[in-house]
């Protein structure tokens, strides 16, 4: 990432050979003819072909799919106690601070990576202090939520807490007690019985003297799959939903950080939770129209988690690690070549954490964490978005030693942060020449620019690296703009590049929208592709445009005519594609009518046998500035439908500005073999 309501519709199947088409002048009212040619399946279509991308902006980790309640709940933001208050009493003199007071203490801590704690000394009964969480804390009435702190003690025995709402109203209490004079973890539930989006979690202690604390969490019990330390349900349900090929992970410009010592390091994000370092989050500060000095990571959602999201909603994982250098954007600082040993050795101790026996060093930590079976890491990405000589440097002392230990890894690497000209020529120039795996390229641009850009993988080289469109959303503003939208012009003109990713599937093999989460109480960048609040989420058009797509790939590419590419967007905003899924026997079609007017077209599926009914779906409105929100959150949603198919010929008539996917059955399946 860088700075610079449908209407049914004629069935047939999701076609993944999209090309623009000019196919009547706007005087004809004669019907677009398009023809597939099932008969002649071309390239086989990567099971990866559309995916996902996490990066944790926009509060999309802690606070977000993480769902952690409590802010800084290890005291090791730069400043140990953000997130944290004092209530202070009152007396008949006015107010009252002598009930206690907190310090911030690292002698003697819970462990080497987590050295600060909170030490409380209370001199009178009731002494209190809160946590305000992120941006609030969301509780939902009927839920249990599980409270939980390491604590030891030179005086109280027993600590409250209370969830209160944004009035002060009490609606969840729960009591920890028993405390000894060594670290020991504690935890109970607390049940709401109201429901609050802004509330705070209050901590009360009645009896005098010491009693220090240190990972104070409060955390849903209702997670996905119902795991301690799990994701957050409604979020995680939206992805999996998606039927991602892959999960690209962490990042992103994270993983290079601001500077070497705030790059991301896996290895401090798995094990056990208590001693994952925490560390400031490279989006802390990057806008001024934005800031949020607040914005750090836990590493609750580490390596691990993500690598058993991926492998919960079916997608390939796809790590991303820091190559010696940070991001060019910033400190641009860069780790000299006799050091990259340690980097060198993270990568391939992830191959070993992933894939390794249970009796391998990694491997082993991985069962111990509950999963003895690997994960099937197939792909590692080798830096983010960088690009120059330095990077290529780099590149090349990572792939001989990575390819002489694993050349079952395929790696990925950047071409820069912009879609062309420099250093994205010279980047491509020496990838080839390289013999690079996967090269990933991003796009942030105008939605015209992907109109005109859906025939850009035309003329690529066939035998050059493959491609991952990596990071890419049409900005209806300009890029990095606080105004941009998630509306339906920039959903539609993405579906409409997608086209052309579909119809390159031989040299195109990942795409994935950037970025993923947005917090509407916390965001940094947009547009994003799902939005949420500290109890509800919601897909833009531009999610359901990516859902449509993943969830409808064949596994083919089909010829389909008129397919000579143009020079510029179509002239009557006809884009098409074709492919056949050999698993279900099906030809998928997907046509997108980018004019303000109804289109009649006749879909011809020639060399197969095809009189049934297809499957239809469809995502339609003549408003391009159509958005969905919180209140509305599926006002322009895929809809289904069915329609007849007679001879291989489907008559449709496309809505204005839509986009139709047509699933048709085969009766002959031949063309499948």
């Amino acid at each position: 990432m860088h700075r610079s309501h449908p209407l049914p519709l004629v069935a047939a199947a999701l076609v993944f050979f999209l090309t623009p088409l000019s196919l009547i002048s706007q005087a004809a009212p004669e019907p677009a003819v398009i023809s597939v040619d099932a008969a002649h399946p071309g390239a086989a279509i990567s099971p990866t072909m559309f995916g996902i991308f996490f990066e944790d902006i926009n509060f999309g980790a802690d606070g977000g799919l993480y769902p952690e309640l409590v802010k800084n709940r290890s005291f090791e933001f730069q400043e140990p106690l953000t997130g944290w208050h004092e209530t202070l009493g009152f007396s008949q003199a006015g107010l009252d601070p002598h009930h206690g007071e907190l310090a911030i203490r690292t002698d003697n801590p819970l462990n080497a990576s987590n050295p600060h704690y909170l030490r409380t000394h209370t001199y009178a009964p009731g002494y209190s202090f809160y946590n305000t969480g992120f941006r609030g804390i969301g509780v939902e009435a009927g839920k249990s939520y599980r409270f939980s702190v390491y604590a030891r003690t030179t005086g109280p025995k027993t600590l409250r807490a209370t969830i209160t709402d944004d009035a002060g109203h009490e609606i969840g209490s729960g009591k920890l007690e028993g405390f000894g004079s060594e670290w020991k973890r504690y935890e109970t539930v607390i049940q709401a019985n109201a429901t609050t989006q802004h509330g705070q979690l209050n901590l009360i202690i009645d009896e005098p003297g010491v009693l220090d604390l240190d990972m104070v969490s409060l955390f849903p019990v209702d997670t996905w799959k119902n795991r301690p330390n799990g994701l957050r349900k409604d979020l995680v349900q939206l992805l999996h939903d998606m039927h991602p090929g892959f999960l690209r992970f962490p990042g992103g410009c994270i993983v290079e950080g601001r500077e070497l010592v705030t790059r991301y390091r896996w290895k401090t994000t798995v094990g056990d939770i208590a001693h994952r370092k925490t560390i400031i989050n490279r989006w802390n500060d990057e806008f001024d129209k934005r800031p949020a000095p607040d914005y750090f990571q836990s590493f609750g959602l580490g390596f691990y988690e993500y690598f058993q999201l991926a492998e919960d909603i079916g997608a390939a994982p796809l790590p991303i690690l820091n190559c010696g250098m940070a991001c060019q954007f910033n400190s641009s600082e860069t780790a000299a070549l006799d050091q990259l040993d340690e980097y060198i050795h993270d990568a391939i101790d992830l191959i070993d954490f992933a894939n390794g026996p249970e009796t391998s060093p990694w491997g082993k930590l991985r069962a111990e964490m509950g999963h003895p079976e690997p994960f099937h890491l197939t792909m590692i990405g080798v830096g983010n978005e960088q690009w120059g000589p330095r990077y290529v440097e780099r590149y090349k002392v990572f792939a001989a030693a990575l390819k002489a230990q694993h050349p079952e890894i395929k790696l990925v690497v950047a071409a820069g942060p912009f879609p062309s000209g420099e250093p994205f020529n010279t980047m491509w120039t020496t990838w080839r020449e390289l013999h690079a795996d996967i090269v990933d390229e991003h796009y942030y641009m105008s939605p015209d620019w992907f109109l005109t850009n859906s025939n850009r993988y035309d003329k690529y080289d066939r035998s050059g690296p493959k491609v991952f469109a990596g990071e890419y959303a049409a900005q209806t503003v300009q890029s990095t703009s606080a105004d941009n939208r998630n509306n339906w012009q920039a959903a539609i003109t993405e579906a409409a590049f997608m086209t052309g990713l579909e119809r390159n599937a031989d040299v195109v093999q990942m795409a994935s929208y950037a970025p993923l989460l947005a917090n509407v109480e916390a965001w940094q960048w947009k547009p994003d592709a799902i939005w949420f609040d500290h109890l509800h989420s919601y897909g833009t058009p531009n999610y359901y445009v990516q859902k449509v797509f993943a969830s409808n790939v064949g596994t083919r590419i089909l010829p389909i005519t008129p397919s000579s590419p143009v020079t510029d967007k179509s002239p009557t905003g006809l884009y098409t594609s074709a492919s056949i899924d050999d698993r279900t026997h099906e030809v998928i079609v997907k046509a997108i009518n980018y004019s303000p007017s109804a289109r009649a077209a006749e879909i011809h599926c020639n060399g197969i046998q095809a009189s049934s009914t297809a499957q239809v779906t469809t995502m339609a409105t003549a408003d391009l500035t159509t958005e969905n929100t919180f209140n509305q959150p599926t006002a322009l949603a895929p809809q289904a439908s069915s329609i007849a198919v007679s001879a291989g010929i489907i008559s449709a008539q496309l809505p204005p500005y839509s986009l139709t996917v047509y699933r048709i059955p085969l009766n002959d399946t031949s063309a499948s073999k």
